[in-house]
């Protein structure tokens, strides 16, 4: 297959999702900067207005390093490795319960390793999505491969879904889910299966509500934000406020309200209120188009790969941001229940943003190889 692809060819990236992703990084550092001001202030006793900004360079220069290194790297490389990357995702997850400590939450969910903080299930969400791809490119080349194993594939997927309902993190879990359920319906899953991993998606749903009582009250403060008694309805009439107040063009760059220690996570999870909120409307839809736009450029992508593997690993990558994308900007706009997901590209976070620059180099590897009918 290699072989039938000429030179040219290959030298052929799609640069438009490059400049779309470039301009969701170079907003981000904008917007967490001005949304992050008077905290910085708070943190640092007036010294620095700029703590989160400068805190968010360092995972940047890493990112474009290593998106850079991954797009040199000939994605095929990652197909030898995939069944690895389901024991690296694995001793990931376990390291949290080993090494971990909780941050700034109650949630167990990071790791420190001289002075570095980093989120391990950031980087699940690609390796597991590379062992993913490797397993189904390889079952869907065998009559009835793919739908023989959905057993195996429930249980692999139980399996990581059973370790971050045990580090609390139920956003992660979410994007998760949906990258196993996008890659498998690309893979070509019969609609028997996809509708019986329907159904266990909903009861992993029931579990993860069970087993946390705060989870309810986010489905509950979700039904009926008004609900003063509800602590977690705090937070989402907050974020509703400042979507509210922004208007059609907003209270202008720098003049929001609710960034003043009203609004929890403001420069993380909560970060599109807050754009919103001093961009008013224009700006939310500039969000939610450029995220659309980068959905379209890379499925052409994925569809243009030279391989099962390929197709897939593009798939997984393209899903992966725009449904987290989607769930975090959902979440504020209370159409889905509160959980905390980041913004890719724009929200606060080094781990999440590395880890996402380096999805982008794969991608970008495979837009060098696409193929053309």
């Amino acid at each position: 297959m290699m072989n039938q692809i000429s030179y040219k060819n290959r030298q052929r990236s799609d640069y438009w999702f490059s400049l779309g992703v470039f301009a969701l990084v170079l907003f981000g550092l904008i917007m967490i900067y001005s949304v992050s001001k008077y905290l910085s202030l708070q943190v640092t006793n007036g010294a620095s207005d700029k703590l989160y900004l400068m805190g968010q360079l360092g995972p940047l220069a890493i990112g474009i390093v290593v998106w850079f290194i991954f797009q040199n790297i000939d994605y095929h490389f990652w197909q030898k490795y995939s069944g690895t990357m389901l024991i690296i995702t694995i001793v990931l997850l376990i390291s949290v319960f080993l090494f971990g400590h909780s941050g700034s939450t109650s949630a167990q969910r990071w790791i420190s390793i001289f002075g570095f903080h980093f989120q391990p299930s950031e980087i699940v969400k690609l390796t597991f999505l590379i062992y993913l791809a490797g397993w189904f490119s390889a079952k869907s080349e065998k009559a009835g491969g793919l739908n023989k194993n959905f057993w195996l594939f429930a249980v692999i997927v139980g399996l990581i879904s059973f370790f971050l309902l045990e580090q609390k993190d139920l956003g992660t879990l979410s994007v998760i889910v949906g990258i196993a359920a996008g890659i498998y319906f690309a893979a070509g899953a019969s609609l028997k299966n996809l509708a019986l991993a329907g159904g266990l998606g909903t009861l992993l749903f029931w579990i993860a509500v069970k087993k946390e009582p705060y989870r309810m009250e986010r489905i509950l403060a979700f039904l009926n934000p008004e609900n003063g008694s509800l602590s977690t309805g705090y937070h989402i009439r907050n974020a509703l406020i400042a979507i509210g107040s922004g208007g059609l063009w907003g209270l202008g760059f720098g003049q929001s309200r609710q960034k003043y220690l009203y609004l929890p996570e403001a420069q993380t999870d909560s970060i599109f209120a807050i754009i919103s909120e001093e961009l008013g409307f224009i700006g939310a839809v500039f969000v939610i188009a450029a995220f659309t736009f980068l959905a379209i450029r890379g499925l052409k992508i994925a569809k243009e790969a030279p391989d099962t593997f390929g197709r897939l690993l593009g798939v997984g990558i393209v899903v992966w941001i725009a449904f987290q994308a989607f769930v975090n900007i959902a979440a504020m706009l209370s159409i889905i229940p509160l959980t905390g997901v980041p913004l890719p590209f724009i929200s606060y976070g080094g781990s999440n943003l590395v880890v996402s620059l380096a999805a982008v180099g794969i991608l970008m590897n495979i837009s060098h190889q696409k193929r053309y009918d």
